[in-house]
C-alpha cells in the first residue's frame, strides 16, 4: 500500500493512498474532522461513567489522540476503554512525519502522539489513569468472533464507500451493531443514504447532523 504525506486545509497532516486517491482524513482539515465527528458528535454526547469506545480503523491514531486530549482537558469523572481496530498499521516513520504532537497543547497528549504507535498490539495499555487503549490488528469482519465488552460508542471511520463499498454494507454494520449495547451511539463522517437505511433496518434511530468542513452532512445513529 503506497502512502504519501499531505497537508490538509487546517494545517494538520494526513496520509494519501495514491493508488486509490483516498486519504485517511478529510483534505479539508484532518484535525477539524476528527474533533467534529468523533468528539463534538460522539464522545461529548455519551454520559456513562464507563465508556467503551470501538474505532474502525485506528489508522494514524488521530482519533484516539483527540479523544484522550478531550478527556484530559474536560472530562474528570469518566473511565474510557478504547479499542482501535486496524488491519494495516502505518509505519512508525510515517507516524513521526505526521507531527501530531504539534497539534496539541497538553504535554501528555504530545508525548502519546508517537508512543501509541510503539505499543504492542492485542494488549491493553493504560495511557493515563482511567483511560486504556487496546489495539487490535485484524480485519474488521473478524470482530464477529472477537470478545469485547458492550460498546457504548463507535467511531466508524472506515475508508470511503467509493474504494471499499463492502465496509458500508449490511454484513459489517450488523457485526458492529451486535457489539453495541442498547442506547449506544455510532458516529461517522458518512451521510450515504444506503448506510442510513441499513442502520434503520438494524434498529437504530438515525440522525443527519451538520458535517465537518467540506461535507454537508454526517450521521449519528443510536441503537434502540
Amino acid at each position: 500500500m503506497n502512502r504519501e504525506l499531505i497537508t490538509t486545509q487546517d494545517g494538520s497532516k494526513t496520509l494519501l493512498i495514491s493508488d486509490l486517491n483516498e486519504t485517511y482524513h478529510s483534505k479539508h482539515g484532518a484535525l477539524q474532522e476528527a474533533k467534529h465527528v468523533f468528539i463534538d458528535h460522539g464522545l461529548n454526547l455519551v454520559s456513562d461513567y464507563e465508556i467503551n469506545i470501538l474505532e474502525l480503523g485506528f489508522g494514524t491514531g488521530l482519533n484516539v489522540l483527540v479523544t484522550i486530549d478531550e478527556y484530559l482537558r474536560n472530562i474528570s469523572n469518566q473511565k474510557i476503554n478504547y479499542f482501535g481496530v486496524e488491519k494495516y498499521p502505518i509505519f512508525f516513520s510515517e507516524a513521526a512525519e505526521l507531527c501530531y504532537a504539534e497539534l496539541f497543547s497538553d504535554a501528555i497528549t504530545k508525548d502519546l502522539a508517537l508512543q501509541i504507535h510503539e505499543l504492542p498490539w492485542e494488549a491493553t495499555h493504560e495511557l493515563v489513569p482511567q483511560f486504556s487503549l487496546t489495539k487490535l490488528k485484524k480485519d474488521f469482519f473478524d470482530l464477529k468472533n472477537t470478545a469485547l465488552p458492550p460498546i457504548d460508542l463507535v467511531y466508524f471511520d472506515c475508508f470511503g464507500a467509493r474504494v471499499q463499498p463492502d465496509l458500508w454494507e449490511l454484513e459489517l454494520l450488523e457485526i458492529v451493531a451486535f457489539k453495541m449495547k442498547s442506547g449506544a451511539l455510532l458516529t461517522t463522517y458518512s451521510s450515504k443514504g444506503s448506510v442510513r437505511r441499513t442502520l434503520k433496518d438494524l434498529g437504530f434511530d438515525v440522525e443527519k447532523k451538520p458535517g465537518p468542513p467540506g461535507k454537508r452532512e454526517m450521521i449519528n445513529a443510536w441503537k434502540k
